[in-house]
């Protein structure tokens, strides 16, 4: 039997949390089937679920479809952009430029205080310019939720790159001769794992639950699908509802399960070794 850590919560009360926690996200979730499961002539039955998947209404689900595909395809390209242009960017500002470490970070505080309507409005003449330019596609949303995603996919990775003491690994690889590339790819990527894999849960999140933004520059994403399609169908608003949580819930886990296996891996591999030298 194994003494107690003092300051860790007893096992009963962590099952306690635990499943209090779980009941949070459990309860909206069975509410949300069992109204799916109701029928318009009273009862329960499969009806609306049926009717959701039934070719005979592609047509008038269309809007549905079309949000789905938007929404996926934001997510993609607003997690490029995080991974592509942020993190590069914040690892930059922390290795050469540390006097502005301060001034990004009050940079990125910006989309939290500022509300979304005043974001729109900002957001507008740079829209007009942008689709005078290259066009007005779905794309073009990316950019706005790149700047929503920012506070938090920033915090993500700074808080990782703050703990691994990036300054003074990446010193000693480039006095080993390595380029920027390899110090950003194979010495400061995998010292903030956590960071990047955080920031690209919480981008797939925000993307997929973003309703404002999308909404009034006129953009047809998931949830303006949903709310146009729940006005003649609260039915099959609400079962899409229930299919997007549990899809991004299997797409978070998916995630994360991929950032933490090489991790494990690589313990799998050194414990041998730690034997032998015992």
């Amino acid at each position: 039997m194994s003494a107690r850590v003092p300051g860790r919560p007893s096992r009963g009360v962590a099952i306690l949390v635990i499943a209090i926690i779980g009941a949070v996200f459990v309860i909206p979730l069975v509410a949300m089937l069992e109204f799916t499961l109701r029928q318009t002539s009273g009862g329960y039955g499969l009806g609306h679920w049926v009717a959701l998947f039934d070719p005979e209404n592609a047509r008038s689900n269309r809007v549905l479809v079309q949000g789905i595909g938007n929404s996926l395809l934001l997510a993609l390209l607003t997690l490029a952009l995080v991974l592509l242009l942020f993190f590069p960017t914040v690892v930059l500002v922390h290795l050469r430029f540390p006097k502005l470490e301060r001034a990004l970070d009050l940079l990125t505080v910006l989309p939290i205080a500022i509300p979304a309507i005043v974001l729109v409005v900002g957001f507008a003449p740079i829209y007009r310019i942008i689709g005078s330019l290259v066009g007005s596609g779905i794309w073009s949303l990316s950019l706005a939720y790149g700047v929503l995603v920012l506070p938090f996919a920033y915090r993500a990775i700074t808080a990782d790159l703050q703990g691994m003491d990036a300054r003074v690994r990446a010193e000693a690889a480039r006095s080993l001769g390595a380029g920027w590339g390899t110090v950003l790819l194979r010495v400061i990527a995998p010292g903030v794992r956590t960071g990047l894999l955080a920031a690209s849960l919480l981008t797939i999140a925000i993307v997929l639950g973003e309703f404002t933004v999308s909404s009034l520059l006129n953009r047809t994403t998931l949830q303006v699908a949903l709310l146009q399609i729940s006005k003649s169908d609260p039915f099959v608003a609400v079962a899409v509802s229930l299919l997007s949580l549990v899809g991004a819930f299997i797409v978070l886990l998916i995630v994360s399960s991929t950032g933490g296996a090489p991790r494990r891996r690589r313990r799998s591999r050194t414990r041998p070794h730690a034997q032998k030298g015992a």
